[in-house]
């Protein structure tokens, strides 16, 4: 009797701590800001994407510090899903993409890509391949222009 008492007591704890109330602490990263989407949806241009960056000033040569702090944010946020190579993971490898792609596109797509995936079709056409979107990480400004300046490294900017 004590047994189905303490179980009956646990499972309405656990039933009334499961509401749907949040938390004032609980961050909701899936729904970008006002000044991420300060483009139009309409105007989509796909050498800029959507987002707050319509230029990233970039360095004629690598900042070194810069990028191994890139280093440390993607191996935190970016690694369990890209690798530094052309090898797909969850998502493609990294390889090579800021020759494919403006600065100010890959800034925008990693601080906001829900906007960008459900607008731009070559990101659509990956998403069919890779089968799971690009979370939001939540990096802020300075962490995503480091992951842009790893990435630089990575495809040989010295």
């Amino acid at each position: 009797m004590k047994k189905l008492f303490l179980a009956t007591m646990f499972a309405l704890f656990l039933f009334v701590s499961c509401g749907k109330e949040k938390s004032n602490t609980d961050q909701d990263f899936s729904t970008p800001s006002a000044t991420e989407t300060a483009a139009e949806p309409d105007s989509y241009d796909p050498n800029r994407g959507l987002g707050k960056y319509s230029t990233v000033e970039l360095g004629a040569s690598l900042d070194k510090a810069l990028a191994e702090k890139g280093l440390k944010t993607a191996e935190v946020k970016c690694t369990s899903c890209h690798k530094a190579t052309d090898e797909k993971l969850v998502g493609p490898g990294w390889k090579g993409v800021t020759g494919r792609r403006t600065p100010q596109w890959i800034m925008n797509f990693i601080t906001n890509p829900d906007p960008m995936i459900d607008k731009d079709p070559e990101l659509q056409a990956q998403l069919e391949l890779c089968l799971i979107r690009m979370p939001n990480q939540g990096l802020t400004d300075d962490e995503a222009r480091s992951v842009l300046e790893y990435m630089r490294q990575n495809d040989g900017v010295k």
